[in-house]
């Protein structure tokens, strides 16, 4: 079964939905519609129909999924004109501003029996799939604690995501991928706190950075971070177990698991300072102690649009569930309610 897919905006994000899909066989780019003349020009010089408007768009006969790749305050729009439409829709994340909207683009969806998505394709990210890995290893023990962070050194973009009104700020432009992230490492396990903080470093109307506290009702806390003014960016991932840790550096495969042998600590060499020795921070003797490769994890981001075609199709389900994107939703809600009432939010009960 073929698909035809329109997009609705065309700056740097669809583009690259447009290369994507030229490497999927059975889904092929309608055309686009942009409000921008010169991003409709764009689109013209590589050989993409143009739709004279978003009307005309909606109502091509031909086009079956229709993605909304605009500013995040104008997904709700689009989705729930398309659906109305007899469109199947793929928003770009973040689906919307709150869980308000959400829930009315959802019930569009049951109504209209639209297939209805959201584009969180980091989770295909194969630095996060290889945490997956290290945790269903075993092999650093019982894990306590995890960071998750993603550092830069220029600022916010300096487009529509410096604009509150444009659903603007970093929570929502990478956290959504973070904290999505973190969701599901620990599948049906209760989040049980929130503690978050918001810099505005290089922009006063939207945040350009924030720390989360993210504590599980296992038992683990999850760190999630994300900085723009970051001249020394720390590690992408930080795991920490009982019996090991593991780093990965970036999104490569830069990384490494250091695990306990099992053999015991017997003489300890103390650390010299200039102030004192100390035993407790001393280094593990090499003979108690393994470095391992990470068990890295492979992925296709065009498993993506296959399933998206294999669910329109009755195929499969959707990889992405919409009461996941509500409750990542609800838990940027609690990212911003802790940092502007400088308090831990109580999230799942």
């Amino acid at each position: 079964m073929e698909h035809r897919l329109a997009m609705v905006g065309f700056g740097g994000m669809a583009g690259w939905h447009y290369d994507l899909i030229q490497k999927i066989d059975g889904l092929t780019v309608a055309g686009i519609w942009d409000i921008k003349p010169e991003r409709r020009d764009y689109a013209k010089e590589k050989g993409i129909h143009v739709y004279e408007g978003l009307e005309a768009l909606l109502t091509d006969p031909t086009v079956d999924i229709v993605l909304a790749a605009t500013p995040n305050d104008v997904h709700k729009e689009i989705a729930i004109k398309a659906m109305e439409a007899g469109k199947n829709v793929v928003s770009e994340k973040p689906v919307t501003l709150n869980s308000r909207d959400l829930k009315e683009m959802i019930d569009v969806s049951v109504r209209t029996g639209r297939f209805f998505t959201v584009h969180q394709n980091r989770r295909w990210d194969e630095d996060f799939l290889t945490v997956k890995n290290i945790l269903a290893g075993k092999k650093l023990g019982e894990v306590f604690r995890i960071e998750s962070r993603v550092h830069g050194s220029r600022g916010i973009p300096g487009d529509w995501r410096q604009e509150k009104e444009h659903g603007g700020g970093m929570v929502l432009d990478w956290g959504v991928h973070l904290l999505d992230q973190a969701l599901l490492l620990f599948p049906g396990e209760k989040l049980s706190t929130v503690y978050a903080t918001l810099t505005n470093v290089t922009n006063q109307l939207v945040d350009d950075g924030f720390s989360a506290d993210l504590g599980f009702e296992n038992g683990v806390h999850m760190l999630v971070e994300v900085g723009t003014s970051n001249f020394i960016s720390l590690p992408r991932w930080y795991v920490l177990g009982a019996d090991g840790s593991a780093l990965i550096q970036d999104f490569g495969r830069d990384g490494r698991m250091v695990c306990a042998t099992g053999i015991s600590e017997g003489d300890v060499v103390p650390v010299i300072t200039a102030a004192g020795l100390t035993k407790t921070m001393a280094p593990r003797r090499e003979d108690t102690i393994r470095t391992e490769q990470l068990p890295w994890a492979d992925s296709d981001i065009r498993d993506f649009y296959r399933n998206v075609m294999a669910v329109i199709e009755g195929r499969e389900q959707p990889k992405i569930k919409l009461d996941e994107v509500a409750r990542v939703m609800r838990l940027m809600e609690a990212v911003f309610e802790s940092a502007e009432k400088k308090q831990v939010i109580s999230f799942e009960k």
